[in-house]
């Protein structure tokens, strides 16, 4: 491997004067919305665990507490606990081939206690299978272990680029039929005022996370995408949260801040520039992002982060919205996300999870890899990984994948560069597709 790269001096960024760094003021938003659950909880009042793209206005028009497995999951595999919960789970009769969220998950809500964060257990779910199909057995499992409700939203797989009128009828009568279940749960009538509230804030949130993302676009780049992971909790758990909002926001004016004054996240040169697929291994976050540091490559695009990033206008627009997740739309929408995002946010690489845990979102990726090499014409290597359970990423497998994909991108650098030519992928040097038009 090639020397160390050093940190550039001065690179560091400052928060906003007179603010606290965005950072922070994220990290307190999830530690409210917990405690506000377990404050709940001790006052007696309902409290529910959620999926993490349910759409949770509904709950929030009834003024109702929700905490995240998904969000808890990553959590407590970030913090080396994953593992033992995983296989807590297993002993209970569930393979080790399914989700390591729901592992994880599933082992708490049966009472196996863990030192990272905690959250009340359950007096209902809510569960809506656009992340993935196995959302359903996941929740019905908890629901049973407690004997508690579960409201579900079915969302059936987008099998066309746009959303067809007949299935947002179809998500409109589920949407009734939940506000059904939630004044029979809560005893309470549906609140619009606090619906149409909870939608603002929602939107609002939505705005300043796809903007903070955005900015990724710039070289040399504000941050690295390993920021926007930080990040992942927020936007998961807090999306109809006014603090959300305004630390989105405030997150947004930092990189503003630093493309002003030439500072960055990213405190290193930025050889190369690369699109970074999958959720990240949690428990290798830091064995993730090392190899790349070392090389000068900086993270410039994710899907997982923006996808958690969308608006709408209308509550049919909304029902629209929720169809779109990264494992619940076709391969062409699939291609679209990813490649117009290379295209803005100017790759010349990409490094693929190819996630044990995440098998809807890791079974279209070969042909989606095929499409990148074709449009892009950018090198693509992928690593074995899970986004929980460390059991399936090898450290040294991905450093060797790492140089790999260093080595080529090297090659057409130094290539392109003798010729004159742009190193990164963008709208004219790419191949035109119909899909080739602005996200964010």
């Amino acid at each position: 491997m090639a020397e160390q790269i050093k940190k550039i001096p001065g690179k560091k960024p400052r928060p906003i004067e007179g603010h606290i760094p965005a950072a922070q003021a994220l990290r307190n938003v999830v530690d409210r919305v917990y405690g506000a659950a377990w404050d709940a909880k001790k006052r007696g009042e309902l409290v529910g665990w959620s999926s993490s793209k349910f759409p949770i206005e509904l709950a929030k028009a009834f003024g109702l507490h929700a905490v995240y497995p998904e969000n808890h999951a990553a959590t407590t595999a970030a913090k080396k606990d994953g593992l033992r919960l995983c296989q807590a789970a297993e002993d209970m009769g569930y393979d080790n081939d399914i989700c390591g969220y729901a592992r994880i998950s599933l082992a708490y809500a049966a009472g196996e206690p863990t030192d990272s964060r905690k959250m009340p257990q359950p007096d209902f779910v809510l569960c809506c299978n656009n992340i993935c199909n196995m959302m359903t057995k996941w929740y019905e499992n908890i629901a049973r272990m407690h004997n508690i409700p579960m409201i579900m939203i079915d969302i059936p797989f987008q099998n066309t680029v746009d959303v067809p009128e007949e299935k947002v009828d179809y998500l409109m009568g589920q949407f009734e039929y939940a506000i059904h279940q939630l004044e029979k749960l809560t005893g309470k009538k549906f609140d619009e005022k606090k619906f149409e509230e909870a939608c603002q804030i929602a939107n609002r949130t939505a705005a300043a996370w796809l903007k903070a993302c955005s900015y990724m676009a710039y070289e040399p780049s504000p941050l690295s995408g390993f920021d926007l992971f930080n990040h992942m909790a927020d936007i998961v758990a807090a999306r109809c949260e006014i603090d959300a909002a305004e630390g989105f926001e405030l997150l947004a004016a930092e990189y503003e801040q630093s493309v002003r004054e030439g500072t960055s996240t990213w405190e290193y040169p930025e050889e190369h520039r690369i699109l970074f697929e999958g959720i990240p291994c949690w428990p290798g976050l830091r064995q993730l992002f090392e190899p790349l540091k070392q090389n000068g490559v900086n993270v410039t695009a994710v899907v997982y982060a923006p996808a958690f990033g969308f608006q709408y206008t209308t509550v049919r627009e909304m029902a629209a919205a929720y169809c779109k997740a990264p494992c619940s739309v076709c391969i062409e929408d699939g291609v679209e996300w990813r490649e117009t995002m290379a295209k803005e946010n100017g790759v010349s690489g990409a490094l693929v999870n190819y996630n044990r845990s995440c098998k809807p979102w890791s079974g279209a990726m070969p042909e989606i890899e095929r499409r990148w090499r074709e449009d892009l014409d950018i090198p693509v290597v992928h690593f074995d990984g899970d986004q929980a359970d460390e059991r399936n990423f090898s450290q040294e497998q991905y450093k060797t994948r790492v140089q790999g994909l260093v080595e080529i991108m090297n090659e057409r650098k130094a290539d392109r560069m003798a010729k004159g030519e742009e190193v990164y992928t963008n709208f004219e040097n790419t191949k035109e597709t119909d899909w080739s038009k602005t996200t964010i």
